[in-house]
């Protein structure tokens, strides 16, 4: 039985499968303990979630500029700009 689902299971046209479940998985768990360990609107402890609603506007600054969002705030949009440029930019035909 197990060697019918071994052999059914790992194939090398099952690989690509692994990865992207594997990928999605692993974001998932990277955002669940980033929002569990450094969210300022997530309280694990008993002691945090007894104090309620806070106004801590620079955690909560702190938090949602990350290094990422700091990266790209001045980039273009663009996956590849030179051949996007080149198929609506007017000027080079």
């Amino acid at each position: 039985m197990a060697s019918s689902a071994t052999s059914r299971w790992l194939r090398p046209e099952v690989y690509p499968l692994f990865a992207a479940v594997g990928v999605a998985v692993g974001i998932c768990g990277f955002q669940l303990i980033r929002n569990i360990c450094i969210n300022p609107e997530v309280r694990v402890n008993k002691e945090s979630r007894a104090a309620g609603v806070l106004d801590n506007f620079a955690e909560g600054e702190k938090y949602s500029e990350h290094f990422l969002r700091k990266f790209v705030r001045n980039k273009s949009p663009e996956i590849m700009p030179s051949i996007n440029s080149f198929f609506t930019d007017p000027s080079r035909n």
